[in-house]
């Protein structure tokens, strides 16, 4: 696996990837279907280039498939969000979401953070799934929290993992990779 943060030459690969199937931003709050996930690349740039987030193109044997965002970078507080994260649908379910969490989460600690936040839509049964599953902790729902492309407000699921906890985390994520692997 291979992440690399955003630079213009990834916006064409992203585009085509996320063109061939829509409904993979069904939860993402930013208007893809509407604008198209060209305005979003934009958009996750412009808060790149503010420093209020690093957008990363995912890579899988050499093929792009997808995106994973620190957001909501706070400093000052150890914190970071991992999210706005996609993948073509071939590579859901299996080996690269657990890769990429445990390289960006482990990197994320590396670089001094207390605390790695996760959330998703509390509709998204199997983003929420998916975070229980690699360890991360269920805090709660914040109730009409964001809100979604269509408008509606949505009901936020909050997950995390601390720094006491992330050993654990990580040997969990290891041990499902030799699985998967």
């Amino acid at each position: 696996m291979r992440l690399e943060p955003f630079e213009p030459h990834h916006r064409a690969g992203l585009t085509a990837v996320a063109g061939a199937d829509p409904d993979l931003f069904r939860h993402i709050p930013f208007p893809v279907a509407r604008q198209g996930y060209g305005a979003w690349f934009e958009f996750l740039r412009a808060d790149q280039a503010a420093g209020r987030s690093i957008p990363h193109a995912v890579f899988w044997n050499g093929e792009l498939i997808g995106q994973s965002c620190y957001l909501n970078i706070r400093p000052r507080e150890a914190g970071v969000e991992i999210g706005s994260t996609w993948y073509a649908r071939a590579a859901q379910g299996g080996i690269v979401n657990p890769t990429c969490k445990l390289l960006l989460i482990g990197n994320a600690f590396d670089q001094g953070a207390e605390r790695v936040e996760l959330k998703t839509d509390a509709l998204n049964e199997h983003s929420r799934a998916a975070m229980l599953k690699m360890g991360a902790r269920f805090e709660g729902i914040h109730r009409k929290h964001m809100r979604r492309a269509d408008g509606s407000l949505r009901d936020t699921a909050w997950f995390s993992v601390i720094r006491e906890e992330w050993p654990e985390v990580k040997a969990g994520l290891e041990k499902r990779l030799l699985v998967l692997g």
